[in-house]
């Protein structure tokens, strides 16, 4: 086990580093994990299934229930001693931004505070630096669905929902393709949406009707439904059990965009959307991953099963 002291400040938290297999990877960020840190999963080795790390991120140095917590999420790990390394404030701006070069797709350009660019000719750089939300662009879900609405841009919308925000830029991308619309963002996590809103004021983004929500069906998001354009990010888990959700508060005909799923993943979404009216347009395969564009019904979907008493705000997720 290596423990690496910095030398300038005092520790500010500390990261507990396994190896993994990407099978592993993939069952910790859809489970639930009854751990209190945050979890992050890398590929190492582009294509590499068996090259993946956890990283595990925690406010005190990780103690012995807590390292045997984590191994237990990555049993190929075996006897391997975990890298416990202890961050400072700096640390967390250097690692942020670490290894991030900025990222082109359509007319957009996504990049950190430490690769600043000059947007393209007719085109938009949004400043997203790496932090407390998912969606710097830089995982190939979030840059395939900024690829998706940039060839959209010809469609008119005069309400967007971004379900699963993030960091916001998804939001942003369509505040910038259609600056007449109502656009909506929302998370589960309060962080997230905070972030949404910094990220917002940092790149000059017109006002966005930010929420935090469980579902899709909070007052707050049904207030200004019905959305021509819906917008979700996020696991392949949530998007079936929020298809009822989603598909109920689209307008008839509405474009839907899905992202956060494996190609192995892609038959359950579709079936789950297809079961509430919507059609199946357009795929865009980015390696394992796959982003959807779906149409939703002619008619308005409305749900026959009752919210389950479970969730919060509508349909339990299965996150």
């Amino acid at each position: 086990m290596s423990v690496e002291d910095p030398r300038t400040a005092q520790p500010d938290s500390w990261r507990t580093t396994f190896p993994c297999t990407r099978a592993e990877a993939e069952a910790i960020d859809a489970g639930e994990v009854p751990l209190d840190a945050v979890l992050m999963t890398t590929e190492e080795v582009e294509d590499d299934r068996e090259r993946w790390r956890l990283d595990a991120y925690t406010d005190a140095e990780p103690d012995a229930a807590t390292l045997a917590a984590l191994r237990a999420l990555v049993p190929s790990a075996g006897d391997i001693a975990p890298e416990i390394v202890a961050l400072t404030p700096e640390d967390w701006v250097a690692l942020s931004q670490q290894g991030l070069e900025p990222i082109r797709e359509g007319r957009f350009v996504v990049h950190t505070s430490a690769h600043p660019v000059e947007p393209p000719a007719g085109g938009r750089a949004f400043l997203i630096d790496a932090g407390r939300a998912f969606g710097t662009g830089h995982h190939a879900t979030t840059s395939g669905c900024l690829a998706m609405l940039d060839r959209m841009a010809d469609r008119q919308f005069a309400k967007v929902i971004d379900i699963g925000t993030g960091t916001g830029l998804l939001a942003f991308a369509a505040a910038e393709l259609w600056p007449q619309a109502e656009i909506v963002a929302t998370d589960i996590d309060p962080h997230a949406v905070d972030v949404t809103r910094e990220n917002g004021a940092c790149n000059g983004i017109k006002p966005i009707e930010l929420i935090v929500a469980d579902g899709a069906l909070s007052d707050a998001i049904t207030a200004h439904a019905p959305y021509d354009l819906l917008i979700a990010n996020i696991l392949a888990g949530p998007l079936v059990s929020m298809a009822p959700e989603v598909a109920a508060i689209a307008n008839a005909s509405a474009t839907i965009v899905l992202a956060g799923l494996l190609e192995t993943q892609r038959e359950q979404v579709v079936a789950a959307f297809q079961a509430c009216g919507c059609t199946l347009e357009e795929v865009d395969r980015r390696g394992d991953w796959t982003i959807l564009r779906l149409t939703a019904g002619a008619t308005r979907y409305v749900p026959t099963t009752p919210p389950n008493p479970k969730g919060r705000d509508g349909w339990a997720l299965d996150l």
